[in-house]
């Protein structure tokens, strides 16, 4: 990918010349003020977008694309999901991930861009998963360790095997289901046939 691997070049060409300007001052590359210490967290940021995209794009479901809407921009793209089981079976759903600056010590923000029912995605598209946080009483919180894909992963699977009616965002759609599951399954398709009519491009 011709766009990664520029940006790799330009990221170790950025940390030579960031060494090496003006003279004997250093007065805006070392030292540890605010002047130097924004660009820093911004280059490693971006030294790790090269590697985890092209991990990511190695190793997405195969009920998964992405979209870098500026290919020069690796930390801002579109997830889209369409699940092949279950009872989102057809549809497909949109989110817009943006990784911060503080990236990997923060995690991605993430927001789903097409309405759906669903008890852990709010029909806002506020969304309900352990590692999108940094702090989650389930342990299972953002680490420096993980990566994007596992965001990725992760997002695919609320909509599989991370299901959880049992602590939903959605209450109404969790409690629906308990008790009618046809009138749960009947709204899910209701939702999805909608989004088809709003946005009928989005699935071809």
């Amino acid at each position: 990918m011709i766009t990664l691997a520029r940006k790799k070049k330009e990221s170790n060409s950025g940390g030579t010349a960031g060494a090496g300007s003006n003279g004997g001052s250093g007065a805006t590359t070392t030292g540890n003020g605010p002047l130097a210490d924004a660009p820093k967290r911004i280059s490693i940021r971006e030294f790790l977008l090269v590697k985890e995209v092209q991990e990511l794009e190695q190793n997405l479901p195969t009920t998964c694309k992405v979209t870098f809407h500026d290919p020069n921009v690796l930390s801002e793209f579109t997830l889209a999901i369409t699940p092949n089981e279950g009872f989102w079976c057809g549809g497909r759903f949109k989110f817009s991930v943006l990784v911060p600056e503080e990236y990997n010590m923060a995690p991605p923000k993430v927001k789903c861009l097409t309405k759906l029912w669903h008890p852990n995605i709010s029909v806002d598209g506020d969304i309900c998963l352990s590692l999108l946080r940094l702090n989650s009483i389930d342990g299972l919180g953002w680490a420096p360790t993980r990566r994007l894909k596992d965001v990725i992963w992760g997002l695919n699977s609320l909509f599989t095997d991370l299901l959880n009616f049992d602590d939903p965002l959605n209450i109404e759609a969790a409690e629906q289901y308990s008790k009618d599951k046809d009138r749960f399954q009947a709204k899910v398709r209701e939702y999805v046939l909608r989004a088809k009519i709003i946005d009928p491009h989005a699935f071809h």
